[in-house]
């Protein structure tokens, strides 16, 4: 390991950069810090690219074997989040166009399904994750919240908020980015409790 890198003792305090720089030097407990960090949302979204956990899980894994072998690639350590769902919607792609196989189904079983939208475990996975959604953005400060929601929920664009808020719109555009960040880290936080 290279001596001029050194990461904290307790490595939940390390940033992403540190950790990256580390990784990019064979350090396995950095690797294993990156994974736990960003595990949850990157099966989150295999699974919206693929509509399967199994899948979703196993996808997640081989992102990582191959984000881990390429890591030495990555030229800016703290873009590691957006390279990584790069990495995902790539693999999913493929792995979507490579899976499909034509089924047959009888036709009673496919009269059962249609109508019907989602399963029952969808919209308990849909319910439980809009309830981590809100728990998250009523932990963040009155800014945060209103930015996010004026965007997400309220369906405004960027000029809309930009009047609104009475901002321009780099500084809506800053905003949401760090809105966005801060809501990361406040449902991770509440994942690992």
């Amino acid at each position: 390991m290279n001596p001029t890198l050194t990461l904290p003792q307790n490595l939940e305090s390390s940033t992403i950069a540190q950790l990256v720089q580390a990784a990019q030097l064979g350090d396995r407990d950095a690797q294993a810090e990156l994974y736990q960090r960003y595990h949850a949302s990157t099966v989150a979204l295999a699974y919206r690219q693929l509509g399967n956990w199994d899948e979703a899980e196993e996808l997640v894994q081989d992102v990582f074997i191959h984000a881990f072998e390429r890591l030495v690639q990555l030229r800016v350590a703290e873009a590691f989040g957006g390279w990584l769902r790069q990495i995902v919607r790539r693999m999913a792609i493929n792995r979507a166009t490579r899976r499909r196989v034509a089924v047959s189904l009888e036709q009673e079983t496919l009269e059962s399904f249609q109508g019907a939208e989602n399963s029952p475990l969808d919209n308990v996975l849909d319910n439980e994750q809009r309830q981590q959604v809100q728990a998250g953005l009523n932990k963040l400060g009155t800014l945060d919240r209103a930015t996010l929601e004026a965007f997400y929920i309220g369906g405004q664009s960027l000029i809309e908020m930009a009047e609104s808020f009475e901002a321009p719109v780099g500084t809506i555009k800053r905003r949401l980015h760090v809105a966005r960040k801060r809501l990361a880290r406040e449902m991770e936080d509440l994942q690992a409790i």
